[in-house]
């Protein structure tokens, strides 16, 4: 079969789906989805090109010396990070909740670019970058504030700018980082903490039962942009299934329990979501 012939099969099938459940759709949605918004990843095949291990967030409350590495590489990173802006697919998650086909969408991502491009209905898994938690007394600070602060502590640091990484932070050579001042709560003078879930945390559970609660009242889970190789987004699919509730999967890659699909897409997030919301 002609591949374009076979994508638009693909799609009609995948809108049929999403028609077939009545407005009842669930979407989970991870970095995949992102990267067309020039966000980097860390499991794609272009990012297996890179040798990057992930923040883990026990060793970031022990180590200072992790902490003043991070800062320094999220104070770098943090402009081109925060003007990223929404892409195809997270548009057309926006249409799709506005149509009134999506009862919900839970993202992985911590970059709130579903919300820019207007998604209401959105379970943070693993928080958002655009705020900062004190350890020690809980205090919240947006990330654009401290930004401000860490610029006063080290003028003149860094004047250009730095490639981009995973956590929303740069690439910077070790020698860089070892002058860079630490910024502390303005409440208390703690530790702080971007507001997001490292690798090695655990998601709250309120945050775990409401994305559970959405899963079992839907009547499709629609998998977009991840390999769901973490357990965090990985129980979603494992619950639906258990559920019966038929999944759909649209990712370039392997995706964990795809076994369990009844439809899976091999193809751009983007593109595809867009012709989604356009055979809907």
């Amino acid at each position: 079969m002609d591949r374009a012939l076979a994508d638009i099969s693909a799609i009609a099938a995948l809108a049929a789906l999403v028609r077939d459940a009545e407005g009842e759709v669930v979407v989970l949605t991870g970095a995949g989805v992102s990267t067309e918004s020039g966000i980097p990843d860390y499991r794609s095949p272009e990012a297996l090109t890179r040798v990057r291990r992930p923040v883990q967030g026990p060793e970031f409350v022990r180590s200072a010396a992790l902490r003043q590495r991070y800062w320094a590489r999220a104070m770098a990173g943090w402009e081109r990070f925060r003007s990223a802006e929404p892409n195809g697919a997270h548009h057309a998650l926006a249409r799709l909740e506005q149509r009134g086909h999506m009862r919900a969408l839970i993202t992985q991502n911590v970059d709130r670019l579903h919300h820019v491009a207007g998604s209401v209905h959105v379970v943070e898994l693993h928080g958002a970058l655009a705020e900062v938690v004190c350890l020690a007394c809980g205090a919240i600070e947006p990330r654009d504030a401290l930004q401000i602060r860490m610029k006063a502590l080290n003028p003149e640091w860094l004047l250009s700018p730095a490639p981009m990484a995973p956590d929303g932070d740069a690439e910077l050579a070790a020698e860089d980082m070892q002058r860079f001042v630490v910024p502390v709560c303005e409440s208390c003078g703690g530790v702080l903490k971007p507001k997001v879930v490292f690798f090695g945390d655990n998601v709250a559970k309120d945050i775990v039962d409401a994305a559970y609660a959405e899963v079992e009242r839907s009547r499709l889970l629609l998998v977009a942009g991840t390999s769901l190789t973490v357990f965090s987004g990985y129980r979603f699919l494992r619950r639906a299934a258990e559920k019966k509730i038929p999944i759909a999967i649209v990712n370039r890659g392997p995706v964990r329990g795809e076994e369990h699909a009844t439809l899976k897409l091999e193809s751009s997030t983007g593109a595809t979501l867009s012709a989604l919301v356009s055979a809907t």
